[in-house]
């Protein structure tokens, strides 16, 4: 009877590797997992057929590559065997002949032979290291090429081994890469080589990279990403509140993670790769631009994430307020994760001027901008031209203006976000502001810009109507008007204040734009014009005051300094505000031409001003001009009342030739003139702001000056020694009026004042200084007048014993 067949022995432990022992513990922890053994020989025996497949090809690439070495090395020994034997005859020959005395043959060698001979040397050498160069990409190239093929090859089963194969390729294609950048710098005359290399690699380049992304998609698939964005039941409705979503990111554990971290690590190394070869590729041209782009890892993690949301978005087209919360609450909820679990990863994989916290942020952001423009804003765009065809106002503008109220509440939570991870948004460029903005979406389309625009200027003007239109508006004053260049009471009537909060909240919804030219074009077609209207109204109110009365009314003054009131307030207000960083910016790119620009010029009164913004100069300028030209009306009209005043006084020749007596007052006739000058000069300066009111005093006592000098010293007026101590007593009670607002008034009548001190010579003196000319009277402290004015006046002395 044949004996029992036995079961094959097992070898000892002892005999087994650490490595084996590791799989079997891993393999067949449990007794029940015996019963799977067949299948993982199987498993085995399948494995070792493809490696033993795989070392067959490696063996033949391997022969082939010797044998193409074996060839190119028995021609570069041939042909440094032809230069040794060269160089053996050159010595023979240097040897033979005497440079000197040999007629000339030694010349020949060392002159055209050695040159000729030292270039075939250069020339071998750069072949050889040609083909070096070449055989070593070659061969770089083959493994790549080799493992793309064999990953493509791979199961399920064998994902761990597959990342391996992957890992293995991207880390020749850096090496690669290495050389290739070597090359560039040192032999830029090899381009050829260099095309046929990003050939076969940007063909490898275009399977792996599409699988890595595959495999990412299928590991988080599996992981369960996204998370559900809701998981409400009847219960905790009832409850008012959801319970936390499990974020997939944080709850795996164990290989499941190591696994999802080499997959996240493949495709970071991946990205490293294709940025370290635009850089090279756009070497001397602005790369900066192109090299920055979206983490493809977080990419993959956002876009599962955003179809699932527009599933929702498109149940909410009237309610967007609920798109934005949805948004806001997901990029919240998984913005941690991204700093604690993906930013290590990243920063291993030596990807420079990546935050996985802003990248998150950012594609969320730009998941939502893109949806907006595709489905909100050609919705609400639609409303708004129907409403423009058929007439029927609609709630077109509101929803618009409500949709941008969420878009800058929204991009405020974002902040947010991101000044919790420590990074501060004044110090971020202007990508990056343009990436982590939902009103990014008017960078591609500048038509809704000015749609926006329209809508905000007509909204703003409606809400303005009522204030103006409102009289007691323009005469109840803006308490507090201080601003920080100086205690200037504006006295300004509140109706500027109203125009300046609507023009600062424009300015507002304006910095939320994400870059300068969008911001500067807002506020000319927004701001602008409502400068504009303040304009219109009051130049429309002073006219209105000059038509009925010609000023002359006190009502009417009052009316028209209120009004310069309010133009100096808003437009110290708007020069306050361009000093601010944001305008100054704005200032900066708008491209003034070379020399001194119009802002930095004097003003029509006088003021010099540091430079403009550039967006409000032309705006400045205006009410610039109309406080200019209404200061100077104020004026005129003061000075048009003391002249019709005064007319009796100038006319009066005889009081000039009457002897002096003792208790003699000032002219009567002049007195009248001088109360209706200070009850008016009373009324502006009550009404008129400080700064203003100094220049109309200052023109008024300039238009006196000018008249009195005109009407009474250059007249045909004859002043006798009587006549010139009433002049002198008459001009002080002048120059008392003027005294309550300059400690000196007669620097501001120097023609009547040096006409008086002419008047008060002697006889003698007069004949002297005149005899003298300019200079002699500069002496005397006469540089107003000029010699025939004063020999004029001279004249008009009579000097009587």
């Amino acid at each position: 009877m044949d004996p029992t067949p036995t079961a094959p022995a097992l070898p000892p432990a002892s005999g087994l590797s650490r490595a084996v022992i590791s799989f079997l513990d891993g393999k067949l922890h449990e007794r029940e997992a015996l019963s799977l053994a067949s299948d993982l020989v199987a498993d085995l025996e399948t494995q070792c057929r493809d490696l033993d497949r795989s070392l067959v090809e490696l063996r033949s690439r391997l022969e082939v590559n010797l044998v193409a070495y074996s060839s190119f090395s028995d021609r570069v020994h041939g042909s440094l065997g032809g230069i040794t034997a060269k160089f053996a005859e050159l010595l023979s020959l240097v040897g033979a002949f005497d440079p000197l005395s040999d007629g000339g043959g030694g010349r020949r060698i060392l002159g055209e032979e050695l040159p000729a001979l030292a270039k075939e040397v250069a020339r071998v050498e750069t072949v050889r290291a040609y083909a070096e160069t070449a055989l070593k990409l070659d061969s770089l190239i083959g493994d790549v090429e080799e493992a793309v093929s064999s990953t493509l090859k791979r199961r399920h089963s064998f994902a761990q081994s597959s990342e391996e194969v992957r890992m293995h390729a991207i880390r020749t294609l850096n090496e690669i890469e290495g050389v290739i950048t070597q090359v560039s710098k040192l032999r830029p005359r090899w381009t050829h080589l260099v095309c046929a290399v990003d050939h076969r690699i940007d063909r490898a380049l275009a399977i792996l990279r599409p699988q890595a992304i595959a495999d990412h998609r299928a590991f988080l698939s599996s992981l369960g990403w996204p998370p559900p964005l809701s998981t409400s039941t009847s219960a905790n409705r009832d409850a008012g509140r959801s319970p936390a979503v499990p974020n997939p990111l944080v709850t795996m554990q164990g290989d499941l993670k190591r696994q999802y971290c080499e997959n996240f690590l493949s495709l970071c190394h991946l990205q490293e790769l294709q940025r370290r070869r635009r850089s090279r590729q756009l070497e001397g041209r602005h790369r900066e631009i192109a090299l920055h782009q979206p983490l493809w890892a977080i990419e993959e993690l956002v876009n599962p994430v955003s179809l699932a949301s527009e599933r929702h978005f498109s149940k909410w087209i009237d309610n967007p307020e609920f798109v934005f919360a949805l948004v806001y609450k997901i990029t919240r909820d998984y913005v941690d994760s991204m700093d604690e679990l993906l930013q290590p990863l990243v920063d291993e994989a030596m990807l420079a001027g990546y935050s996985c916290r802003e990248e998150w942020i950012a594609s969320m952001v730009s998941a939502l901008s893109t949806y907006l423009a595709k489905e909100i804003f050609p919705l609400y765009a639609s409303q708004l031209q129907e409403e423009c065809v058929t007439g029927v106002r609609s709630k077109a503008r509101t929803s618009w203006l409500h949709l941008i109220d969420l878009m800058i509440s929204f991009d405020k939570q974002i902040r947010s976000l991101i000044a919790n991870s420590g990074i501060s948004f004044s110090l971020m460029d202007e990508s990056n502001l343009q990436k982590l903005s939902s009103l990014s979406v008017f960078c591609d389309r500048p038509d809704w810009l000015e749609l926006w625009a329209e809508i905000e200027l007509n909204d703003t003007l409606d809400k303005l109507k009522a204030d103006v239109d409102n009289e007691r508006n323009w005469t109840k004053k803006v308490q507090g008007a201080v601003l920080m260049s100086g205690p200037e009471d504006y006295k300004s009537p509140i109706v500027s204040d109203f125009f300046l909060r609507r023009l600062s909240s424009v300015v507002d919804r304006s910095r939320s734009l994400p870059n300068i030219p969008l911001r500067s074009k807002f506020l000319k077609l927004v701001g602008a014009p409502i400068i504009q209207k303040f304009w219109d109204c009051l130049l429309v109110r002073c006219q209105e005051a000059e038509g009925l009365t010609a000023l002359t009314d006190d009502s009417a003054l009052i009316k028209v300094a209120n009004s310069v009131n309010a133009a100096r307030y808003v437009e110290s207000v708007l020069r306050e505000w361009c000093e601010d960083v944001f305008f100054i910016e704005m200032g900066l790119g708008e491209g003034n031409e070379p020399g001194k620009s119009r802002a930095e010029e004097g003003d029509l009164d006088g003021t010099v001003y540091g430079p403009g913004s550039g967006v409000f100069d032309e705006e400045i300028r205006k009410l610039v001009e109309f406080r200019v030209e209404w200061v100077e009306k104020i004026s005129i009209v003061v000075l048009r009342g003391f002249d019709v005043s005064s007319r009796d006084y100038m006319r009066n020749r005889k009081q000039w030739q009457e002897k002096s007596e003792e208790g003699s007052t000032v002219s009567r006739t002049l007195v009248d003139a001088l109360d209706h000058l200070q009850g008016k000069m009373s009324i502006i300066e009550n009404s008129l702001n400080g700064m203003d009111f100094v220049t109309v005093w200052r023109k008024v006592a300039e238009g006196v000056d000018q008249s009195i000098a005109n009407g009474l010293l250059l007249s045909n007026m004859k002043f006798h020694n009587g006549g010139v101590e009433r002049l002198s007593r008459d001009m002080e009670v002048l120059l008392g009026v003027f005294r309550a607002w300059c400690l000196r008034p007669e620097g501001f009548f120097p023609r009547v004042c040096e006409g008086l001190k002419l008047l008060r010579m002697g006889e003698k003196q007069v004949k002297d200084s005149l005899a003298g000319g300019l200079e002699r009277l500069k002496e005397e402290g006469i540089s107003h007048l000029r010699i025939f004015e004063a020999e004029k006046i001279a004249k008009n002395r009579v000097f009587t014993s």
